[in-house]
């Protein structure tokens, strides 16, 4: 914006033209849903760093400053915002994850308030992981055994072939090759372990017990990310005792592998990392649980293909995505997950198992405890009794099937293709198209800078004065027609500038519309003064409740969607 407003010589742009041409070919993701995560500065800061000495004429300070207040119901008027200035700068947003996009347009509704949550301007598209990155040689060449071709090449089969040969490969091979993977992990962690224990004072003799630590055998429960406090890394410790019988089970043993990195401010997360340790060191279940410190790729190559199940839970709906427990599926790994960020759209009952949440509970120890135990119950009644029932050929078959059924349903979403492929149709080139329009010769993005000032200022004239219907009873039903009359009074706007629609849908027990439908009403005949008549005919495609309200909202080619300028009318109650 400063380059278009002071460097383009005679061309130069005002401000709100460069901002324009800017939004249209700006995408904002938003990532975090914890408050905490999100930059906020007090305004005297920005001030101090656009302002005085360093101002620039093109992009003046009281207007930087206005791009990150927190100017609505609830917000702080003191501070600047980094993500709303996010969605100020930019056309279209999204969040990482179908939830993440529900949660980020209730946390951000203010921006829009008078519009509903579905249609504030905050899409989803789930992340994805890159698949040559964490899928482990030996998946790759059981693909490869059967012709199949997986990789990036021109030539390489599609996701859904590459995952469709599950079922081609004998659960035997299956087994073996996860042995083989859980050997790697278990030899890695070992050699992680003693260094770890070495550079904390152990002396060698002191660390013979680490060439049994884990068993290739035994059922393999994977834990790594960044330890913030809403990712409670902790909480399998809610009971010490319970936890214990379950590592130590004699029949149907379980061993932890746990790993994370916390912030170096965040005190909070090495206190926990500081819990895990101690129980890990406790000598009774150290072969069964072991922590890795300074978490990092090298470190996760070989923890996601030999675990059979990635552990997660977040205090839902923190949880933006989490990526790990998609790295974990591509090598056959089953989840166990709070239904939180991908998990919470992907999860089908069969790829894994969901741990029940206790939402709306307000006291954290009570949450903690509810979900901790239903984490215990899903392990020792139905997680680690599957892992361990085996065939005549030493093959737990129903275990192989999920893992079977994880690749096939999880394989091709989970993919970075598809993320990027999702982005690029849904944001990237609606982006570009919008910027090029406003980046020829700039005129574009003058009159449209020059229409929103124009609208913004006018919209308070803007109102409905009278709606006539008719053609749907008390009672309707699939048939009727609704005929609209809309008089709208506009001051000084055209009918051009404006959208009249009716919002129309099923009626809840509290009177909202639910599953709305909006159609645009046309004019019909203007007035004196400003006055205008819109008309519409809406046909009731389905019976029972129905219910339905006019708006009027602004209307320019040039906008992404309704809610842009964050303006629109309804009837006066």
């Amino acid at each position: 914006m400063r380059e278009l407003t002071e460097d383009m010589g005679t061309q130069n742009l005002d401000f709100g033209a460069a901002l324009e041409v800017s939004r249209a070919g700006t995408v904002f993701t938003t990532h975090t849903p914890v408050p905490a995560g999100i930059d906020r500065f007090p305004r005297d800061l920005i001030a101090q760093y656009f302002g005085g000495e360093n101002a620039q004429p093109g992009v003046p300070v009281d207007k930087i400053l206005a791009l990150g207040t927190e100017d609505y119901p609830g917000g702080d008027p003191s501070v600047f915002n980094m993500a709303v200035m996010g969605f100020r700068l930019s056309q279209r947003a999204n969040g990482v994850s179908q939830l993440h996009g529900e949660v980020s347009r209730d946390m951000f509704g203010g921006l829009w308030p008078q519009f509903d949550r579905t249609e504030r301007p905050i899409i989803s598209i789930t992340n994805g992981v890159h698949a040559p990155t964490w899928v482990a040689r030996e998946i790759f060449d059981l693909v490869r055994a059967q012709g199949i071709k997986p990789g990036p090449d021109p030539d390489a089969d599609s996701p859904e072939q590459v995952f469709e040969v599950a079922d081609r490969v004998s659960g035997k091979e299956i087994w073996a090759t996860k042995r083989i993977l859980r050997e790697h992990l278990v030899a890695d962690a070992r050699k992680r372990l003693a260094k770890s224990w070495r550079k904390r004072g152990a002396a060698p003799a002191e660390l013979t017990w680490i060439d049994s630590a884990l068993d290739p055998d035994v059922l393999t429960i994977g834990f790594a990310r960044r330890v913030p406090s809403y990712k409670r890394l902790t909480l399998m410790l809610r009971d010490p005792d319970r936890l214990k019988r379950i590592l130590l089970n004699p029949e149907r043993p379980v061993q932890l592998v746990i790993a994370g990195k916390a912030h170096p401010a965040d005190e909070g997360g090495k206190k926990l990392i500081q819990e895990i340790v101690r129980f890990a060191d406790d000598p009774e279940v150290r072969h069964r649980i072991v922590f890795l410190p300074n978490y990092d790729i090298a470190m996760a190559q070989p923890l996601y293909p030999g675990c059979d199940v990635w552990l997660n839970n977040p205090l839902r709906p923190y949880e933006a995505c989490g990526t790990s427990g998609m790295k974990a599926a591509l090598n056959g790994g089953l989840n166990l997950s709070i239904l939180d960020g991908w998990w919470d759209e992907w999860y089908d009952g069969n790829n894994g198992w969901a741990i029940p949440s206790a939402d709306g509970i307000d006291d954290p120890d009570r949450r903690d405890d509810i979900e901790a135990t239903a984490l215990y119950d899903l392990i020792e009644n139905e997680v680690a009794p599957r892992f361990y029932d085996h065939d005549d050929e030493g093959t737990p078959y129903r275990w192989i099937e999920m893992v079977r059924h994880t690749l096939k349903s999880l394989g091709p979403k989970v993919l970075a293709d598809r993320m990027v492929r999702d982005y690029v149709y849904k944001l990237y080139t609606p982006a570009a198209t919008s910027s090029r329009t406003l980046n020829g010769d700039y005129a574009g993005a003058q009159e449209l800078a020059e229409w929103k000032q124009r609208v913004r200022g006018a919209w308070a004239g803007v109102s409905i004065d009278h709606v006539e219907s008719e053609g749907v009873t008390d009672a309707p039903e699939m048939g009727q027609t609704l005929e609209l009359k809309v008089f709208a009074s506009l001051g000084s706007l055209e009918p051009d500038d404006v959208e009249v629609q009716v919002v129309h849908g099923r009626t809840g027990s509290d009177d909202e519309l639910v599953d709305v439908t909006s159609e645009s009403l046309t004019l019909t005949e203007s007035y004196e003064a400003g006055r205008h008549r819109f008309e519409g005919s809406v046909p009731l495609t389905s019976s029972g409740t129905f219910g339905y309200t006019v708006r009027i909202l602004p209307r320019n080619e040039h906008l992404a969607g309704p809610a842009e300028l964050g303006c629109v009318t309804y009837p006066s109650a």
